[in-house]
């Protein structure tokens, strides 16, 4: 798993970011019942799980995630990733298809990206020659990653997309009116995307929310402490400005959605509710 942004960030809040988002992963892995082992290193984070379908859908749901791919591993030893990327290849290269190779590295190795590129491209063609494969670096029908970070290297094919943004938690809390329109439930979404936890508020059905935060609750001001929550949240669109007072507020008032058209709302909640 990748992350973007946290990277952007210094190495003391960097690392209270990696944290958080550890944390995050493992408790979305556990609402969902995937069983699984979560080790960071680096830029990295991996997961470890027998069932790789429900581990991929699960975390790609943790906001602060880029992206992520379903990868073979080996030692970063040039042989070793020669013959682990040729038996990954085998079922997946058919007949007089072509094929390119995508290689680069973290560490110090002793070897360059285009090395690795020559070798385990080399190694794919003959585990492979017998179909008549070919090497096309302009456009391949089949593209194979390797990634060599220190003495670990990974073989895949593809990379998910995730939501990115920040994890849940990293930038205070909240408050989220739901009042039942699709609006309210993708601007709550939106704020909880860049690292805010949302409490929910108002009379509308917010249970779609619940898969992206474990810790998702309606707001209670006789228990919640007014002191930390920095804004208010409301789904609203640019025609409909005028009629919200906001001077009823003592906090900010923040509108995710006034500028997306209702199409656009509307094709980001069928996502997430799909949980996409």
């Amino acid at each position: 798993m990748r992350y973007a942004e946290i990277g952007l960030k210094s190495t003391p809040v960097r690392k209270r970011f990696e944290n958080t988002l550890k944390d995050n992963v493992l408790n979305m892995l556990m609402q969902d019942g995937v069983e699984a082992i979560v080790t960071n290193r680096g830029a990295r984070f991996y997961v470890e799980a027998t069932d790789l379908d429900a581990a991929v859908a699960s975390v790609r749901k943790v906001f602060g995630i880029a992206s992520l791919s379903v990868a073979e591993e080996s030692s970063s030893k040039m042989e070793d990733m020669c013959k682990v990327a040729a038996e990954y290849s085998l079922p997946r290269l058919s007949e007089g298809q072509s094929f390119a190779v995508k290689a680069r590295r973290e560490g110090s190795q002793g070897y360059t990206s285009l090395d690795m590129g020559r070798e385990i491209g080399s190694a794919i063609f003959l585990a492979n020659e017998d179909k008549g494969v070919k090497v096309d670096l302009t456009d391949p029908d089949v593209t194979f990653f390797v990634e060599a970070r220190d003495n670990r290297a990974f073989i895949f094919q593809d990379y998910v997309r995730c939501h990115a943004g920040l994890p849940i938690g990293t930038q205070g809390k909240v408050i989220a009116y739901i009042d039942g329109s699709e609006r309210s439930i993708v601007s709550a979404w939106l704020m909880m995307k860049r690292g805010c936890r949302a409490l929910m508020a108002g009379d509308g059905d917010f249970s779609v929310l619940m898969q992206y935060d474990t810790y998702l609750r309606r707001y209670d001001e006789n228990k919640d402490d007014q002191k930390r929550i920095l804004g208010v949240v409301m789904g609203t669109d640019l025609n409909g400005l005028d009629s919200v007072d906001v001077s009823q507020y003592e906090l900010p008032v923040f509108f995710p959605t006034v500028g997306m058209t209702d199409e656009e709302v509307s094709a980001l909640y069928r996502d997430i509710s799909a949980g996409l």
